[in-house]
């Protein structure tokens, strides 16, 4: 049995279908993880959804911003953007079956040392506490999630304490799992922060490289920042290589015996959107 992890899919259905007959890829005997992200901007998201929904307990999902943004346009708490490419999904006749499915995914994910999420975490965090405010917004979401939706945009409180609660602890947790990018040695994020990662004298660095992290431990696999292309290290794998923009999508084996997994295969894609960061 391999684990096979894969970046960001945004819709991009004949790439994955290609990707995993290139890996070898068994529904019957292998693992499948994904970052999340699976729809929006390419033209295939409804295709996605049914692929991946139909593989059952053999793929592990974790939740993106894209993801939150189909279902909180579902909800009807949020306009779709002129870039969506979201209707397909949301006029099909299975639409009901395939949202709630997508509602029911975690936004972290826990696994023999590896630690799944679709963006990063702060340095504060260890991987229990990820684990636990992933499990805090997923309860929200099957619960409540007109109130979560009308309260998840915007990028206030910037900085993690213990001490938040209700939706700005609902949000924070939010936009660290699903968007952020960049922060502080002492864990302020900024989330407007795209493209290449900041100067070496920028008080913003990388996630990732705050050499206080209490995710150290363990191997993290995240996506969403496809300026930064693949990543490969003991503690840590980046797969967004920016299939949706014309890059590629890389799967890589996390059983693999090489730093940071096995041996990367990327497949060129067609892009289907011009690059935006």
């Amino acid at each position: 049995m391999s684990r096979h992890a894969i970046g960001d899919i945004q819709g991009c259905c004949d790439e994955l279908r290609a990707l995993l007959e290139r890996v070898g890829f068994s529904a019957d005997r292998d693992r499948l993880w994904l970052v999340g992200d699976l729809v929006n901007r390419g033209p295939q998201s409804l295709e996605v959804l049914r692929f991946v929904r139909a593989l059952g307990d053999n793929v592990s999902v974790v939740l993106g911003n894209h993801d939150l943004h189909l279902l909180a346009v579902a909800c009807g708490t949020r306009a779709a953007r002129r870039s969506d490419t979201l209707d397909e999904i949301l006029r099909a006749p299975d639409r009901d079956a395939l949202l709630e499915w997508l509602a029911t995914r975690p936004l972290a994910h826990f696994e023999a040392g590896d630690l799944l999420v679709h963006a990063g975490v702060v340095p504060q965090w260890t991987v229990a506490t990820t684990l636990a405010l992933a499990r805090e917004v997923e309860f929200a979401l099957r619960h409540a999630p007109r109130n979560l939706f009308d309260h998840m945009y915007g990028d206030q409180p910037d900085h993690w304490t213990e001490d938040l609660t209700g939706t700005d602890r609902l949000r924070f947790a939010i936009n660290v799992l699903t968007r952020v990018r960049v922060c502080t040695n002492d864990g302020r994020i900024n989330l407007r922060m795209k493209g290449k990662p900041p100067a070496a004298d920028s008080p913003w660095r990388p996630w990732f490289d705050v050499q206080s992290r209490r995710t150290r431990g363990s191997r993290v696999v995240f996506g969403h920042w496809s300026a930064l292309g693949l990543i490969l290290r003991d503690d840590l794998i980046g797969l967004d290589s920016g299939c949706v923009w014309g890059g590629a999508l890389t799967a890589v084996d996390l059983d693999g015996d090489r730093a940071g997994g096995g041996v990367p295969i990327s497949l060129p894609c067609h892009g289907h959107q011009a690059p935006d960061e």
